[in-house]
């Protein structure tokens, strides 16, 4: 049995940080944690395509110290491997990645899983295999991630919020502009790359997105 809670999952999944060396302007990776957790980020999240793995497994060392000191939700993207070895506090997962039920079983219950999903099936089906929360997207156009597909826009949410009893984050082309859309379809927060890892104040991008997140909320 799962032991997640969903209410305090779902408060710290509010501001969602991906990295992504290739957009962070020559800085490094746990130097972009640090700015966007400074700005407020509630949650980070490990994404290295490009890296070996034993660099990735440092990086995840260095960034699970960073994060465990503040407090802040740390997820590994794809890799099981790497977040088992770093103790991550979870694993995200995509359609084409390890199957969601495995993943389960190979975290156990007291690591959160997180799963991408694109349709009302895509999510129900990775409730049913133990996720602890879904990434729905992508909501609007992106090109940081090639494979990210079309945009579903913000009614693939409203309709995942409402069958779907996990916390919600909405993924793709998301910035302080078009973040209460996503918050009013339904969706507990917001996850993010570019528009925190590319912005040349971290700290500040952050912070704006947590202003609208927020702002969409009370």
């Amino acid at each position: 049995m799962k032991v997640v809670d969903r209410e305090v999952l779902a408060r710290r999944l509010k501001v969602y940080v991906l990295t992504d060396h290739r957009l962070s302007r020559g800085r490094s990776d746990r130097e972009v944690v640090e700015e966007a957790i400074r700005g407020g980020a509630t949650a980070i999240q490990l994404r290295a395509k490009e890296i070996s793995t034993r660099e990735m497994w440092e990086t995840g060392l260095e960034i699970r110290k960073v994060c465990r000191a503040a407090g802040v939700l740390f997820i590994v993207n794809d890799r099981l491997d790497v977040a088992l070895a770093v103790d991550a506090d979870g694993l995200h997962v995509g359609q084409d990645d390890l199957p969601a039920s495995e993943a389960r079983r190979l975290l156990g219950p007291d690591k959160v899983l997180g799963v991408s999903a694109r349709s009302v099936e895509e999510a129900l089906k990775a409730a049913e295999d133990g996720a602890d929360y879904l990434g729905v997207g992508p909501v609007y156009p992106t090109g940081t991630k090639a494979d990210a597909g079309a945009a579903t826009g913000v009614e693939v949410v409203r309709d995942i919020c409402r069958l779907v009893d996990l916390p919600v984050v909405g993924i793709g082309g998301i910035g302080p502009g078009n973040a209460p859309e996503v918050i009013a379809a339904g969706a507990d927060g917001v996850s993010v790359i570019s528009a925190v890892v590319a912005a040349e104040d971290i700290a500040e991008a952050a912070w704006a997105l947590v202003r609208a997140v927020e702002g969409a909320t009370t």
